[in-house]
């Protein structure tokens, strides 16, 4: 028998109960983030299976690990990410444009061949000999992670940081975009959309007949049929847009349609003042007549 398999042989009871329901969690996180539609969805998702990440560290006595990982990525890389989606609203719409013709194709190709190596280099492990937490923190844990990254593990923690900084460059520069043309004024881009027949006066307000102003409600045009150029592209691509026109109009109907009974009975009913019109203005017409 292996080391690996006497280790998992000698796991106790809450360990593995722990290892089994945070595994799940941690899964389906991972799941989530690929399979959501909506990035702040996805984004949530890796930050749970993050912080489940965490939770192992801190199990396994890596307590430097864990702290980290709540504190730099969960805390602060990811939130980061994720309010930079909410604010810029990326749409799940935005995740099928290719900017590169076959990206996608060599993306799996490239997961595909990970998790290849990933799984032969788990089944060629073999741990015979373990060294217990002990004796692996017998200096400390900061101590012993760094005595591990800068002395067995130097040349792969400094490639490492060499890519880390080479996609950050790359990123800079893939989106910094230098301007070799000159920038159009007011008039030329009036004369354009003019040319190319787009839509020339200002967009239509959001709001049905000025009873609601709310963005996310397409306003009226005046037989009755919604403008759909007066609500954002972007919410109605998240699918936030409230169609209401329909109820909208029976409201309308029905406050008509009570006000003209209300005004129609007043004026039938109700008995003005002699300079109004009244029954007694009338006598009074009439014997002014005779």
């Amino acid at each position: 028998m292996t080391g690996l398999a006497a280790a998992a042989s000698m796991t106790s009871t809450g360990e593995a109960v722990q290892f089994w329901l945070l595994g799940i969690v941690a899964v389906g996180g991972a799941l989530g983030t690929i399979l959501m539609k909506r990035a702040v969805h996805s984004a949530l998702s890796l930050a749970g299976t993050m912080i489940v990440l965490a939770v192992f560290y801190l199990a396994n006595g890596a307590y430097f690990l864990g702290v980290v990982q709540i504190v730099v990525y969960t805390g602060a890389i990811m939130m980061l990410f994720l309010f930079v989606v909410m604010l810029v609203g990326v749409t799940a719409a935005d995740s099928l444009k290719e900017t590169l013709k076959g990206q996608r194709w060599l993306a799996a190709g490239a997961g595909i061949g990970f998790g290849i190596l990933l799984i032969a280099g788990i089944g060629n492990a073999s741990l015979r000999e373990f060294n217990g937490l002990g004796e692996a923190n017998a200096g400390g844990n900061v101590q012993g992670l760094a005595a591990l990254i800068f002395t067995k593990y130097v040349y792969a923690f400094e490639i490492t940081g060499a890519l880390l900084i080479t996609a950050a460059v790359g990123a800079m520069v893939l989106t910094h975009r230098e301007r070799t043309e000159r920038a159009r004024t007011q008039r030329e881009q009036s004369e354009a959309r003019v040319r190319e027949g787009k839509q020339v006066p200002p967009l239509p307000a959001p709001g049905v007949y000025a009873r609601h102003n709310a963005v996310d409600i397409p306003g009226l045009l005046p037989d009755g049929t919604t403008s759909e150029l007066s609500v954002s592209p972007t919410l109605r691509e998240r699918g936030q847009v409230r169609d209401v026109s329909g109820e909208s109009l029976a409201e309308l109907k029905a406050l008509e349609r009570r006000s003209e009974d209300w005004l129609g009975r007043s004026a039938e009913d109700e008995p003005g003042p002699p300079s109004s019109g009244g029954p007694a203005s009338k006598e009074n017409k009439e014997g002014a007549k005779k």
